[in-house]
């Protein structure tokens, strides 16, 4: 079975200037990701995306291989995740490179290594799945928020104005880290969320969004923390 890696780099970012390879804690973040792929032995090739040559001569630093550039289309604002995806897929072919399933790993998610990596492998391959990716579960119940309608405050689901938050199920959100794909079921539907998706839930302190300087600092802080948690193994899950 052949296995593709696609780290997703370009090199424009407005909110956090040169977000890609920024120093995380010391390195460029997209170097974590990068080494955590490596570290896991299951891609037959790993990749970088982007139409940077600064992105570009870092990502081969750190081992990464980047066998072409980025379309001017698929670099843009506008270009998402499922049209990177495609674009490399079927460069990859053209070359006559063909590959039975892909993960895409964001360059700057410091809290992936090669065991979470696996384990959304194990989940794809033993559950036949199109996709699967990394969860956390909503901190407060959903059922229970709120919004502002006309200047007031109201409940959006107001049948839970009398809910015990302990009796409400369990709702999750997508963390942004990875997604392991299986390329005919994508190449098929073009999404990267099907009815045949699964995920792995993982724990709150291993998943942080990264839009702004503050919350690059609080990726910072727990990851150290998780770090001091597993005692300085990066086998966790």
């Amino acid at each position: 079975m052949a296995n593709l890696a696609i780290i997703p780099a370009r090199g424009g970012s407005k909110r956090i200037p040169k977000k890609n390879i920024k120093p995380f804690l010391g390195k460029p973040i997209i170097s974590n990701s990068i080494e955590a792929a490596l570290n896991s032995n299951l891609f037959d090739e790993v990749m970088v995306s982007t139409d940077n040559s600064d992105v570009a001569d870092i990502a081969i630093k750190y081992g990464a291989k980047v066998p072409f550039l980025r379309s001017e289309h698929n670099a843009n604002d506008f270009a998402t995740l499922s049209d990177v995806v495609r674009e490399v897929v079927l460069q990859y072919r053209n070359c006559g490179k063909t590959y039975e399933k892909v993960c895409c790993i964001l360059p700057t998610a410091p809290f992936v290594n090669s065991n979470k990596i696996k384990k959304g492998f194990q989940e794809l391959v033993s559950k036949k799945l199109d996709v699967v990716f990394p969860v956390i579960e909503f901190s407060y119940p959903i059922q229970r928020s709120l919004e502002f309608e006309e200047g007031k405050i109201k409940m959006v689901m107001r049948e839970h104005l009398n809910s015990r938050s302990q009796d409400l199920p369990q709702r999750f959100h997508d963390t942004g880290q990875y997604y392991w794909i299986d390329v005919e079921a994508f190449l098929a539907t073009g999404a990267l969320f099907t009815s045949n998706s699964g995920a792995i839930v993982i724990s709150p302190l291993e998943a942080q969004d990264i839009d702004t300087e503050t919350d690059w600092k609080l990726a910072e802080l727990k990851y150290q923390l998780m770090l001091e948690r597993d005692n300085g193994k990066e086998d966790s899950i």
